[in-house]
């Protein structure tokens, strides 16, 4: 079974999925509005009770990195619904430590070679994690950012939430 809700955090209004796999996807706030539909776990049923505490657990800790509080995840990531290369991807970003980035080829060189840095681009895109699995820490070879599936705007904020758009372009 998997669980669904909507939380509020300093950011604004998020959305997250998880099974009893572990998260499968979270939805970055667009803006500080509250979304049409607010979820929240009113009865949580035995076979649901994995997924709604995870879902718990996952809603702390990112809260706590958006805050500056938290650094690493201890999180299951669900990545059951990508294809064997984006899983391949998602994994070599999660390798990528807090405060730092890594360019498109540094990862294609590590999931197949480096003449799969477009792929990767295609793989971060349809990343269902952000944050848990950092694809905001990928950047261009020449250090200009590069593209982000929850915009650039979102994409400068992380980053400068980890200290590092001082290191990159403003």
């Amino acid at each position: 079974m998997s669980h669904k809700a909507s939380f509020h955090t300093a950011w604004g209004w998020m959305e997250m999925t998880t099974s009893e796999k572990g998260v499968t996807s979270i939805m970055l706030p667009r803006s500080n509005r509250k979304p049409d539909r607010v979820t929240v776990p009113d009865h949580v049923s035995p076979g649901n009770r994995t997924s709604v505490t995870l879902w718990n657990e996952a809603r702390t800790q990112l809260i706590e990195y958006l805050a500056g509080a938290r650094r690493a995840f201890s999180l299951p990531v669900d990545m059951s619904g990508g294809t064997p290369f984006q899983r391949r991807v998602w994994h070599a970003i999660l390798r990528i430590p807090y405060g730092r980035v890594r360019s498109y080829q540094w990862v294609a060189a590590r999931v197949g070679g480096k003449q799969y840095a477009r792929a990767v681009g295609m793989a971060l895109g349809a990343n269902p994690v952000p944050i848990v699995v950092p694809c905001h820490r990928i950047v261009s070879h020449d250090g200009s950012l590069g593209g982000f599936g929850c915009g650039l705007p979102m994409k400068r904020r992380l980053l400068k939430l980890e200290g590092i758009l001082g290191q990159r372009e403003a």
